[in-house]
């Protein structure tokens, strides 16, 4: 009885696998993401946080070297 049971099992398995196969997907969009000013603005946004990381550093420098000497 146990093997029937598996038998019958592993039939009504393969059997769903056709079934239940995966559809086609639709085909992209034509055209991209417009890369225009967006991307600017994020070239801009990490010019000046690094230009404000540069001068806190160097303002951090410059007070360690003044606090340093006598």
């Amino acid at each position: 009885m146990n093997q029937i049971l598996k038998f019958s099992l592993l039939i009504a398995l393969c059997f769903a696998a056709f079934a239940l196969q995966a559809q086609i997907l639709p085909p992209p969009p034509p055209g991209g993401a417009p890369v225009d000013g967006g991307a600017g603005f994020l070239v801009a946004a990490g010019l000046a946080y690094g230009a404000k990381k540069l001068r806190d550093a160097r303002r951090r420098k410059q007070q360690d070297e003044g606090e340093n000497t006598p």
